[in-house]
């Protein structure tokens, strides 16, 4: 009998926050990149680290998933999806479908290249990606009162679903795009439909995580929470088994205090607080290492 192993997974460790994975490849990149890449960057930038990317990760599909840090890096997703992309020869005509879990929708106007919560609307206008879910969401970012700030592009050209309990979006009927909200009274219930619809639709899917989606009494993030519990996720990368061609997780927790002043501006006004240690960080980044580890264990058994 001959034994395989799975690809290693690779830890793009751009804020020191990953802590040590089995088997794992680690790209050192938070001297040259942490200022550059964290919560924000021009596009010129991000045509920069992804050069960085292909110089320094295994190819695709020679390696596992990517641990990428806090959510701030939530927009390396986008280069990583493109790598998937080229390396597995998806087209429109054999398209990938994304499914994220997140806190926030990660498709909000931003004016000055990528953020971490605009990302999305890159990669759901890739000809080469058919649909993108992004399931788990609690946060006010899909409500009434920011409706202006969602880029509409996305979900009016069908190819952006937000799932979401405990919002009102109410607001999609007024544009005629109720059909790309999907709402529920708890996390249960949107997740049994989620996975019904993933057992039917049986298509090529790129997994990516951010750990925002889950309650803090699963782990501690540096933004707001989401309702998730461990047993979701179980459920859902279950509900992909077989079909996941390449996956990422984000949202461990760090500190920092840019350099930038319009990121500490945007940053604080999105509610964060990196700029000074918790005394609880060290507690919090032990949770996470072993909850990334107990992720990587599931995803691997893909």
């Amino acid at each position: 009998m001959t034994v395989t192993s799975s690809p290693p997974p690779v830890v793009l460790d751009v804020d020191g926050s990953v802590g040590t994975l089995p088997g794992e490849v680690r790209l050192p990149l938070a001297t040259d990149w942490q200022e550059r890449m964290r919560f924000g960057c021009g596009l010129r930038t991000m045509r920069a680290f992804r050069q960085a990317l292909d110089a320094g990760m295994p190819a695709v599909p020679a390696h596992g998933t990517v641990f990428m840090g806090s959510g701030d890096f939530h927009h390396l997703s986008w280069p990583l999806i493109e790598r998937c992309i080229a390396a597995h020869g998806f087209s429109q005509a054999r398209p990938l479908h994304v499914v994220v879990l997140d806190n926030h929708p990660d498709n909000m106007r931003f004016p000055f290249g990528v953020h971490c919560g605009s990302w999305v609307r890159r990669v759901a206008m890739l000809p080469q990606v058919a649909h993108v879910h992004v399931a788990g969401i609690t946060s006010e970012d899909i409500g009434g009162g920011h409706a202006w700030e969602n880029y509409l592009g996305p979900l009016r050209a069908g190819r952006l679903t937000y799932w979401s309990s405990g919002v009102d979006t109410g607001w999609g009927r007024w544009l005629g795009i109720a059909d790309r909200f999907r709402t529920f009274p708890d996390a249960d219930a949107l997740v049994t439909e989620l996975t019904r619809m993933l057992a039917r639709q049986q298509v090529p899917t790129y997994f990516s995580i951010d750990k925002d989606v889950f309650s803090r009494s699963v782990v501690q993030t540096n933004w707001d929470q989401g309702t998730l519990e461990a047993r979701h996720a179980a459920a859902v990368i279950g509900g992909l088994r077989g079909r996941i061609v390449g996956s990422d997780v984000t949202g461990d927790v760090s500190t920092y205090r840019y350099a930038a002043a319009w990121k500490r501006w945007l940053s604080a006004g999105d509610g964060q607080q990196t700029d000074a240690e918790h005394a609880q960080l060290p507690a919090w980044q032990t949770a996470q290492a072993a909850f990334n580890v107990w992720l990587l264990d599931l995803l691997e058994a893909d």
